[in-house]
């Protein structure tokens, strides 16, 4: 049962990378692009985490996979968060098909 559940969280995860992967690819610019890879791979990896730990349990590398998760999750996002303001202060356009931008009145 074990080997079940950590086959299905690591599929899971591959499959969140996967379509990381296809939204870098298929989005316009780079704001959409970047919240693609932020989202999907970081939901990706901590599947794939959780499978680690299930498979190994409360060993050394499940405690680093819990360890991971968390670092992982917040940092991910807060350096998504960052290089978007960097990317915008730089004045790359958003996508002329971007419907909202909530960046124009913090930001200026």
């Amino acid at each position: 049962m074990n080997e079940m559940i950590t086959i299905i969280f690591i599929c899971i995860g591959v499959l969140f990378n996967i379509f990381g992967c296809i939204g870098l690819i298929r989005l316009p610019d780079v704001y959409n692009r970047l919240q693609a890879a932020t989202k999907c791979v970081t939901l990706g990896c901590c599947s794939i985490l959780t499978g680690v730990l299930f498979h190994f349990g409360i060993s050394g590398a499940g405690i680093k996979a819990i360890v991971a998760i968390p670092i992982l999750f917040f940092t991910a996002t807060v350096a998504a968060h960052a290089l978007i303001r960097g990317t915008y202060r730089f004045g790359t356009p958003p996508d002329k098909r971007t419907v909202k931008d909530d960046y124009k009145e913090a930001v200026k």
